[in-house]
């Protein structure tokens, strides 16, 4: 039996089989190109969905054709509890591949139970390898920690372990080298994020940007020839990666999102659950489908399906492609917005 055939085409021709999950609006640090603000107002925990609900999500999704399901944040590892949701996800045969995406503070201290409850994947995000940069990035001086994640994990035996970077030009992009030095050196993936203008980038400029021409130049002066790598030759649609995948001469492989100059909209199979329920088909959308309403209301699983298939069916989203044709291009949205609606910051939907 083909367990793809049911898997529901949004307008675009694009699949529904990837699915990010927030367990949390909350995180421990401020970077500047996601939480700049001193003060935020965290979502009242009773809104916040339970390990049931979110369990309940998940396998309706499942059933529908999600296959690759990532649990992000704010901070995710700020979830009191999180192992038993991830042994929870880790017993559901469907899903093909189950990751996380943390800021590595807390990583130390859970990466064996993480591991233990089934949890094989792991995305960290550091930007820098300098404590003193790390402190103004990020608002905080814990750089030590992060690192000291990143080792326990591999030391743990994670099958997996990426890099994420976000690079803006005269701030980190001195790094990009040694970044990549650093994945050799603990055979993690790094994947280098162009600047984007989503969320609570309130200060982004295109000025800022480092793009992927820049970063592939960079690294070819130093490397040689970088080879692209294809992402699925057997079926491109499935399991599509938002990174563009390359090879240095000597094998390594490290990966380009550029969302920001080259987008993967007309490939992108992802959408996105709030950590109170609020379920977005696209990063740049500006409004989603309430489904805590539809789980606490008493609704029906199959009518929630059903919703669920129509809603991606309809689906014509193409928010990257659509800020790239902007001119005079700013942030997506701005202070004075985000306070109005929360749900428009990355870390309650979750990037």
């Amino acid at each position: 039996m083909n367990a793809q055939r049911h898997i529901p085409n949004d307008a675009l021709g694009r699949p529904l089989t990837s699915l990010r999950i927030s367990v949390t609006d909350r995180c421990n640090l401020r970077c500047v190109y996601c939480m700049p603000e001193k003060e935020y107002t965290w979502t009242p925990r009773q809104e916040i969905l339970t390990f049931e609900e979110l369990s309940r999500l998940a396998d309706l999704f499942l059933e529908i054709g999600v296959r690759k399901i990532r649990l992000t944040g704010g901070e995710p590892l700020l979830r009191k509890d999180l192992s038993t949701f991830i042994h929870i996800l880790s017993q559901k045969s469907l899903i093909e591949d189950l990751a996380l995406t943390t800021n590595g503070i807390l990583l130390k201290d859970l990466a064996k139970e993480l591991y233990k409850r089934g949890l094989h994947r792991i995305t960290v995000s550091l930007d820098t390898l300098k404590p003193d940069r790390f402190q103004k990035l990020t608002g905080n001086g814990l750089h030590h920690k992060v690192s000291a994640g990143i080792h326990e994990a591999k030391a743990t035996g994670f099958k997996q372990i990426k890099i994420n970077s976000v690079i803006m030009k005269g701030i980190n992009d001195d790094e990009i080298l040694d970044l990549l030095e650093f994945g050799k050196q603990i055979c993690a993936e790094v994947r280098f994020i162009e600047y984007m203008d989503v969320g609570g980038a309130t200060q982004w400029s295109v000025d800022q940007v480092f793009t992927r021409n820049e970063m592939l130049e960079l690294i070819q002066t130093q490397y040689g020839k970088v080879s692209p790598l294809s992402q699925n030759p057997q079926n491109p649609k499935i399991h599509r990666s938002p990174a563009d995948r390359f090879a240095l001469v000597d094998g390594t492989i490290f990966g380009i999102i550029s969302s920001t100059t080259a987008p993967f909209c007309q490939s992108c199979d992802r959408s996105r659950i709030t950590a109170d329920g609020i379920w977005y088909l696209c990063l740049y959308a500006r409004d989603g489908v309430d489904l805590k309403q539809m789980l606490r209301s008493g609704i029906p699983d199959k009518e929630i399906k059903a919703t669920l298939v129509e809603c991606w069916k309809q689906r014509r989203d193409r928010g990257a492609e659509e800020r790239l044709r902007i001119n005079d291009r700013g942030p997506l949205f701005h202070l004075a917005e985000l306070k109005k609606n929360p749900h428009l910051e990355m870390h309650l939907r979750g990037g």
